[in-house]
């Protein structure tokens, strides 16, 4: 089964971005595109001054260290669940 792919045009900080993104992911490209978009101005309301491209560094440093994270307790999660295995397996080595 192939995937339906979708051409759309995203504004992201005031530009024009076209993207090709599989069709049931729009929806959440665009909720993406609008919260980038809410922190970049936030950004700019705050420090008043900044251009658009200071807004774009800071945003692209939050959303990075989000995903840091994310990753890491995803990393966590993950050693628990291996430990929890190797728990089981020793217990009924033990049995």
């Amino acid at each position: 089964m192939s995937e339906e792919y979708k051409n759309i045009t995203i504004t992201l900080a005031g530009r024009p971005y076209p993207l090709k993104i599989k069709a049931n992911d729009e929806d959440s490209v665009k909720r993406i595109v609008k919260g980038l978009n809410e922190q970049i101005n936030n950004f700019q309301i705050s420090y008043s001054g900044k251009d658009k491209q200071d807004g774009l560094a800071m945003t692209l440093l939050m959303v990075s260290v989000e995903y840091h994270k994310l990753q890491k307790q995803a990393s966590i999660k993950e050693a628990e669940e291996k430990l929890d295995e190797l728990e089981g397996f020793l217990d009924t080595l033990l049995k």
